[in-house]
C-alpha cells in the first residue's frame, strides 16, 4: 500500500456543491487515476452548527452524476470506515492526548467570556496561551471539577516550519505567527485542523489535494505529523478559481458571478461531461496537445500534478456555454431527446412531432434552458411588429411581402403533401412564377408563421411542424396585419 498513490476528496455537507469543490474532487481523482491509485471519499462533519440537512446527498449524487467513482467512503464502505467524521469522534479524542503526553498540546479552561474579552481588547482575535504552562496539578485539579475545556495545539515559539507543496514549491512560515489553535473543541468534536490530519494518516492518504487558500494553514498541518512521527503526505494546492462580472472585472469566484454550484449548472441545462470537461481545464493544461475535448477517461490518461499551473484560473460561463453546445451536437440523437423533452413538453405542449422540433434544436442550442426561449413561437403565435417583414438580404418589405403572401396562401391551400421538401419545391416554383428571390418568399412565410425573426428551421421545416391548418391560419393572419 505504501507505494500506492491514494488521494481524498473530503467535503463539509453545509450545502451545494460549488465548483471549487467539484474542481478539487476532479483534480484529487484524477492524480491518483492518472498513477493507477485509489481514490477516497470522507465526509467531515465535525462542524455540526453549520450542517445543511440533505447536503450529504448532494455530494455524493453530484459525484456519481460526474462519473468520479470512489475506492472508499459512504455508501461504497471499505477497511478505513466510518467515512463520516462525526461517527469517528472517540478515535481523535485519544490521539489529542497523546499530544498532551508528549507535550504538542495542552488543556486550555479558558471561558467564552474571557476568549470574548480577549479578541475585543487586541482588536486580532489571537489567543494569549494563558493556559499554556499550566501545572499538571492545576490541569487535573480542573478537570476533576468538571470544567469545560478545549484542547490546544502548542506551536513552536521560534524558527520556521517549511514544506514542499508540488504546484507552489517551497512554502515557510515564522512560527511566531502560528496560533495555538484548537484540536478538541468543549463539545469533543475535533476542529477540522485535527481530524482531517489523523483521518489522512489513519486511511494512508498520500497525496492531498486542496485549494490555495489552504497554503498558509499547512504549516500547522505539518507539526502535526511530525509531532507525531508520521510521514508527511504531499501536498498539491490548486490554483485560486475566479469569476468575471458583466463588466469584465475579475475577483474570486461567487455567486455573483452566476450559477456556481454543480446543481445550478445542470438545472439550468449544461450536460455533467462538459462541465468536468471544463473544469478540467481551469488549472491544468495537457502538455502534448492542443486537445480541448477530454473524456474521463482520457483525462485519466493526460494528467499530470506538473501541468497543474500557480497563476488564478478565470471560470468563463461563455466558454462553458461554448463547451456545452459542442457537447449537444455530439449527443446521439435519441439521448439528446431524451433530455430536451421535458422542456418542450413544458414549452409546446399543443405540438404534436416534438421529435422534429428537437431535431431542428440539436445543432442550434448550447444549452437546454435556451429551447424554451426558440421553440416558444411553435406553442401560440406572438404580437410581431410588420416591421419583422423588411430584410436587406432578401430585399423585401412589408408591401413586397404582401403581395408574396397573396400568391402563396392559395398555392399552399391546394397542397396535398404537408411536408418540408414538397413545400420547399411548391414555394421555390412560386417564386420563380412570381419572379422574385426564393429567399424573398421564404423570408415572408416564415415571419408569418413564426412571428419571429430568429428561428431554428426555416419556413417549410416550421410549416410540416405546425400542420396545414395552423400554418395556412397563421398565414392568413400575417396578410390581415400586412
Amino acid at each position: 500500500m505504501a507505494n500506492t498513490v491514494v488521494t481524498r476528496f473530503a467535503p463539509s455537507p453545509t450545502g451545494y456543491m460549488h465548483i471549487g469543490n467539484l474542481r478539487t474532487a476532479l483534480y484529487s481523482y484524477l492524480i491518483s487515476k492518472s498513477q493507477g491509485g485509489r481514490f477516497l471519499v470522507r465526509i467531515e462533519d465535525t462542524d455540526q452548527e453549520r450542517l445543511v440537512e440533505g447536503a450529504v446527498d448532494v455530494i455524493l449524487n453530484t459525484l456519481k452524476q460526474t462519473g468520479l467513482d470512489y475506492d472508499e467512503g459512504p455508501v461504497v464502505g471499505g477497511e478505513h470506515g466510518p467515512y463520516i467524521q462525526s461517527e469517528r469522534k472517540p478515535i481523535y479524542m485519544e490521539y489529542a492526548k497523546q499530544l498532551i503526553e508528549s507535550g504538542h498540546a495542552y488543556y486550555c479552561f479558558c471561558t467564552p467570556e474571557r476568549l470574548s474579552a480577549l479578541k475585543e481588547g487586541d482588536g486580532f482575535g489571537g489567543y494569549d496561551r494563558h493556559c499554556r504552562n499550566l501545572s499538571k496539578e492545576e490541569v487535573e485539579k480542573n478537570l476533576a471539577a468538571g470544567i469545560p475545556y478545549v484542547i490546544r495545539q502548542k506551536m513552536p515559539l521560534e524558527g520556521t516550519t517549511s514544506y514542499k507543496d508540488e504546484v507552489f514549491g517551497e512554502i515557510s512560515m515564522e512560527n511566531s505567527q502560528l496560533q495555538d489553535q484548537i484540536l478538541i473543541k468543549a463539545d469533543g468534536y475535533p476542529t477540522y485542523n485535527f481530524a482531517h490530519v489523523i483521518d489522512d494518516h489513519l486511511m494512508q492518504v498520500t497525496h492531498v489535494v486542496r485549494g490555495s487558500e489552504y497554503l498558509t494553514s499547512t504549516p500547522k498541518y505539518v507539526l502535526l505529523y511530525d509531532a507525531f512521527g508520521w510521514e508527511r503526505p504531499i501536498y498539491c494546492h490548486l490554483p485560486l478559481l475566479m469569476g468575471k462580472d458583466a463588466e469584465g472585472n475579475i475577483s474570486k469566484l461567487s455567486k455573483r458571478h452566476g450559477a456556481v454550484s454543480f446543481q445550478d449548472l445542470v438545472e439550468k441545462g449544461y450536460l455533467p461531461e462538459a462541465i468536468v470537461n471544463y473544469i478540467a481545464l481551469l488549472g491544468w493544461c495537457p502538455k502534448e496537445t492542443n486537445e480541448e475535448f477530454f473524456t474521463l477517461d482520457s483525462l485519466k490518461e493526460q494528467f499530470s500534478i506538473a501541468a497543474i499551473n500557480k497563476s488564478p484560473s478565470v471560470f468563463d460561463y461563455d466558454k462553458l456555454l461554448w463547451f456545452n453546445g459542442e457537447y449537444i451536437k455530439k449527443m446521439d440523437f435519441d439521448a439528446f431527446c431524451e433530455k430536451a423533452m421535458s422542456y418542450l413538453n413544458a414549452a409546446i405542449p399543443n405540438v404534436e412531432n416534438k421529435k422534429a422540433v428537437a431535431a431542428l434544436l440539436q445543432s442550434r442550442v448550447s444549452v437546454f434552458s435556451e429551447i424554451p426561449e426558440k421553440i416558444g413561437f411553435l406553442a401560440k403565435l406572438p404580437d410581431y411588429d410588420v416591421e419583422l417583414y423588411t430584410n436587406k438580404k432578401n430585399k423585401t418589405t412589408p408591401e413586397s411581402c404582401a403581395a408574396i403572401l397573396d400568391a402563396a396562401i392559395p398555392v399552399l391551400e391546394n397542397c396535398t403533401d404537408w411536408n418540408s421538401p414538397a413545400l420547399f419545391e411548391v414555394l421555390k416554383a412560386l417564386a420563380e412564377q412570381q419572379g422574385v428571390k426564393s429567399g424573398a418568399v421564404m423570408w415572408a412565410v416564415r415571419i408569418a408563421v413564426a412571428g419571429v425573426s430568429v428561428t431554428p428551421g426555416g419556413a417549410t421545416e416550421l410549416m410540416e411542424i405546425l400542420g396545414k391548418e395552423e400554418s395556412l391560419a397563421r398565414l392568413k393572419a400575417g396578410r390581415a396585419k400586412l
